[in-house]
């Protein structure tokens, strides 16, 4: 961060100064119980995806109709093969939902640099240039806002056909309007301050201003976004797989697992609950790291 000495030239904030303000969030994130939770749960759903081909007890495409609905290990007639059961063809629930770890958590994180690429650099265009082209751009922000977000996923899936590259670049150009919007005020609020200033009227160009000033002071708000953003990109994922309009049958996801498990639920309870569970635990655990990482970046935070 740039700061005005009183003779009038730039200085950078010491790295020691940076480095104290990093030690401070990440002693607010290790004290706080619900972070550590969240961050425990997102580090084995991360491992288990990382690691999914050695960690899978099983092939998860793998059929054997002599083990077709075969309960969870704990219940009557379950297999310590099977420890979470199988589906209908008898495939081994536990390993399609490491795998199916995979495809979450690919589509959230792409999904969410898609968006964070158009909406930050239109959010810094629109802020810092002002007149016509921010009356465009937050005009394009509106129109899209304005439709709801699954169904234009819906419909450009539906078009373009289903595959993990599809769902990617559609989550991600219909979610960029928040970042833009979001940096668009950051903006607006830091182009007046006197480090601005001071960088103009010593001639630094718009595009250095940005990038060396302006960019780095949003961080802390593009980080949290960005975070939260993940889990809702998970959570549309999954809809879109359970309306058979995600990655195709392919790869197994959670949703899809869940359209698949709908109709089997009265005889075999597992088979959409425990894709359910993997869902609800990872965006919980998601929303849990990125709530205490929002109030340990702000100072004002108690």
């Amino acid at each position: 961060m740039a700061v005005v000495l009183p003779s009038g030239t730039l200085a950078y904030e010491p790295a020691a100064v940076r480095s104290a303000e990093r030690s401070r969030v990440w002693r607010k994130l290790v004290r706080n119980p619900a972070a550590l939770l969240g961050g425990l749960i997102l580090f084995v759903v991360v491992g288990a995806a990382v690691a999914a081909p050695w960690v899978a007890p099983h092939d998860p495409a793998r059929q054997s109709l002599i083990r077709r609905f075969t309960p969870p290990v704990w219940a009557e007639g379950g297999n310590p093969a099977y420890l979470l059961g199988t589906d209908q063809v008898g495939r081994d629930i536990l390993s399609r939902m490491i795998h199916g770890a995979r495809i979450s958590l690919l589509v959230g994180v792409s999904a969410v640099a898609v968006s964070l690429v158009v909406g930050v650099g239109l959010g810094l265009a629109s802020g810092f240039v002002g007149g016509r082209l921010d009356t465009v751009i937050m005009t394009v922000v509106d129109i899209t806002l304005s439709f709801p977000q699954i169904l234009l996923a819906l419909a450009f899936v539906a078009a373009l056909g289903p595959s993990v590259v599809t769902i990617i670049v559609v989550l991600g150009l219909t979610g960029w309007e928040r970042y833009a919007r979001v940096v668009r005020a950051e903006v607006l609020a830091l182009r007046e301050k006197d480090f601005i200033e001071a960088a103009r009227a010593m001639g630094v160009g718009w595009g250095r201003t940005l990038l060396r000033h302006v960019l780095p002071n949003t961080f802390s708000s593009i980080v949290v976004m960005s975070t939260l953003q993940v889990a809702q990109a998970i959570l549309q994922e999954a809809a879109l797989s359970f309306l058979g309009v995600g990655s195709g049958s392919a790869y197994p996801t959670w949703g899809q697992m869940i359209s698949l498990g709908r109709d089997f639920v009265t005889v075999a309870w597992w088979l959409p609950t425990f894709p359910g569970l993997a869902i609800l635990l990872t965006v919980l655990a998601i929303n849990l790291v990125g709530d205490r990482l929002r109030d340990a970046i702000d100072p004002r935070a108690t």
